[in-house]
């Protein structure tokens, strides 16, 4: 494991203290429930905020300016605006003015503003926070990522000598992830049908980027279990009914091996990728079709489609699901409407991980993109 940056022990305990610290109790998971998105707006960005129920209903908690500005449009990503573990820290992409904001997330779940910071490239798309440390996926130009240290009080600096390009400088990124114990970064490339990987090395640096062929065509969304195994969507360019979703293992080293190649939804666009803290479960959003597909996960790492129809849940005609995310004790699954400007929340049936339509709310801006839960 990377061993953090901070070697003064004052300075490490402070934050430890700051990101570790137990969140009021709103559930059995010890956190206060609340969903946030990233309106996007090209006018000014801000992190609107939704308080969770503890049964998954949703109602509005404010907004809070990022002092950047959005793209205005979608964004193409996943992870535009992500929590650390510890549920402290938020961290969001200001597409529109090159530069990332970070929030202290407060004991009732709002949010303060802690610092404002250049990418380290042009238009940031997606972001990633492992302990201290924080890397930026960048689309515009040539793209490339970014590290950035965390400090006590939340500000971030860059780290020098971090960027690292992607595979190609047309590769149509669309997501950067730590896996589990921050010693890998993941990149997921739509137009190269690419997945790369970057060694972390202890000082934060990352190497690569080691690129390596997809499973399946238009790798997207990703997420990770807590074993480190990855799960890709595939979009398949958004052929109608052909997407797919496929795990892999990820070495040390950074390379995948297969584990389920390309298990299919039967369903359109399928983008956004979210697995259950248990492992158990993965779920993917389908932008075309307007539904969720879920997958079971064996102890192996491969998947099984819930649903033979692919259709675990449904989003509705024009509702366009993009973004999702699982709630920090898993009971809720949030996924954010790109049609109808909505979030809407699913209870996860733990025996089965069916899901139970519970909530839905309205309002967003069109340009909303990003979702993040605790």
């Amino acid at each position: 494991m990377r061993r953090r940056l901070f070697p003064i022990l004052m300075l490490g305990a402070v934050f430890m203290a700051l990101v570790s610290a137990p969140i009021v109790a709103a559930d059995s998971g010890g956190r206060i429930g609340a969903v946030y998105t990233l309106t996007n707006e090209a006018g000014g960005n801000r992190v609107a905020a939704f308080k969770r129920d503890a049964d998954g209903s949703l109602t509005p908690a404010g907004s809070y300016p990022t002092g950047g500005s959005g793209s205005g449009g979608g964004l193409g990503s996943q992870g535009a605006v992500v929590l650390s573990d510890s549920g402290r820290l938020l961290v969001a992409v200001n597409a529109g003015s090159n530069d990332i904001s970070s929030f202290l997330v407060q004991n009732d779940g709002t949010l303060a503003l802690a610092d404002r910071i250049g990418s380290g490239g042009v238009r940031p798309i997606s972001v990633t926070i492992h302990e201290d440390l924080v890397y930026t996926l960048n689309a515009g130009d040539t793209g490339n990522i970014s590290g950035f240290t965390v400090g006590a009080d939340g500000s971030l600096a860059l780290l020098p000598g971090s960027t690292r390009p992607l595979s190609s400088t047309a590769a149509g990124p669309a997501q950067v992830e730590f896996n589990p114990d921050g010693s890998v970064l993941v990149v997921t490339e739509k137009m190269t049908n690419l997945i790369s990987t970057y060694t972390v090395g202890v000082d934060g640096i990352a190497t690569g980027p080691n690129a390596q062929a997809s499973a399946g065509a238009t790798p997207f969304g990703f997420a990770f279990d807590k074993r480190g195994r990855l799960f890709v969507s595939e979009a398949f360019g958004g052929a109608a009914d052909a997407s797919a979703t496929s795990s892999y293992n990820l070495s040390p080293s950074g390379s995948l091996s297969v584990v389920s190649p390309s298990v299919g939804t039967t369903e359109t666009a399928a983008c956004w990728v979210v697995v259950t803290g248990n492992g158990r479960f993965a779920y993917v959003t389908n932008t075309g079709s307007g539904t969720v597909s879920g997958y079971s996960i064996d102890q192996d790492g491969g998947l099984t489609l819930h649903d033979t129809d692919g259709v675990t849940a449904v989003t509705g005609a024009g509702s366009s699901p993009i973004d999702a995310d699982v709630s920090h004790n898993s009971r809720f699954l949030f996924v954010l409407n790109a049609g109808t400007h909505s979030i809407a929340g699913f209870r996860i049936n733990g025996g089965d991980g069916s899901l139970t339509a519970v909530s839905e709310a309205f309002g967003l801006p069109a340009s909303s993109v990003g979702l993040a839960s605790s």
